[in-house]
């Protein structure tokens, strides 16, 4: 609460991730928004490589100090950081990283790439652009924005420098360079246009209804894919506990679910989601007896009067 109370005024409007009144939603909006007010053809897609268990201890201190010049503070940071973390009933230590579940990583990790990638992309990167240039990041995963190929390339290669000189690694998979624009007659019958994926939604340009080119968003395929094991082995571990209670935290599940993909234009994402969850209800109800044919019949009354929540478009982004 002290450090948020000292940075959150420092902080960019870039930044997303874990601040106060901020959320994933509206970092998806302003994307969305940057790339047709600046024309953005080109999009850097780059996420730091483990960044919660490679965050150098010695750098770290040197950031703080800056701003909060307390050696009180400065002291219980520093015994939460080298508390260590117990795995499999012993405890391990390790000289870099913040652990990940603690309730001061989140506040480590924006003040770290506050000054690691928002303030340097502001004042040095974004002011020597041969076009114009944007930045969204939330937490350790960022979309740098560009309207010329050759920046792009010059962008894609600052962030790599940069993040050696602080002792981290941009990731060399998930780090790409996406075409990104608005298709023409030349792009369809060539080319083509390309997607990328952030904050587990892929970016996409279709057409609308009217034939309009519009930028839409559907659930990314892996995060579609482990969402759905996810639910098919929660549904067979819990096909033993009583019915009401088992329907009451299946609906809990898919209202959560609902909640952080129902965004526009992703709706036949969700009624996947829905169909998959029906099928594994009905899977591992029927594997519960397999004594008595009624059973079954019991259950299927029971799938009838209490249906699973449709979905619904919560965000109208």
């Amino acid at each position: 609460m002290l450090l948020a109370a000292v940075y959150e005024g420092d902080f960019r409007d870039i930044s997303y991730g874990f601040r106060p009144r901020r959320s994933a939603h509206q970092a998806l909006h302003r994307l969305k928004e940057q790339c047709v007010k600046m024309k953005a053809g080109w999009i850097v897609d780059a996420d730091v490589s483990g960044f919660f268990d490679n965050l150098d201890h010695g750098l770290l201190p040197e950031i703080l100090q800056r701003r909060v010049n307390d050696g009180g503070v400065a002291r219980f940071i520093g015994k939460l950081l080298n508390a260590g973390v117990l795995e499999d009933c012993a405890l391990k230590h390790s000289d870099k990283g913040t652990p990940q579940g603690g309730v001061i990583s989140p506040m480590l990790s924006n003040i770290f790439l506050h000054h690691v990638l928002d303030d340097w992309f502001v004042r040095q990167l974004k002011r020597r652009p041969k076009g114009q240039a944007f930045l969204i990041r939330f937490a350790a995963d960022f979309i740098v924005g560009c309207t010329r190929e050759d920046e792009a390339h010059r962008v894609m290669a600052a962030p790599q420098e940069r993040s050696e000189t602080c002792r981290l690694t941009i990731h060399p998979e998930k780090t790409k360079l996406v075409r990104f624009r608005k298709p023409t007659l030349q792009s369809e019958s060539g080319r083509g246009n390309g997607t990328f994926d952030f904050l587990g939604l892929t970016h996409y340009w279709p057409r609308s209804r009217r034939g309009f080119w519009v930028i839409k968003r559907k659930t990314a395929k892996k995060r579609l894919r482990r969402a759905m094991k996810s639910l098919w082995q929660w549904c067979r571990l819990n096909r033993h506990e009583q019915l009401k209670a088992q329907y009451s935290l299946l609906c809990s599940k898919l209202r959560g679910y609902y909640h952080y993909y129902g965004i526009r234009f992703n709706y036949r994402t969700l009624e996947k989601m829905l169909y998959h969850a029906e099928r594994s209800r009905q899977f591992w109800l029927r594997r519960r007896c397999h004594k008595d044919n009624t059973m079954w019949d019991k259950f299927k009354r029971m799938l009838d009067l209490f249906p699973l929540p449709r979905p619904r478009i919560v965000h109208d982004i």
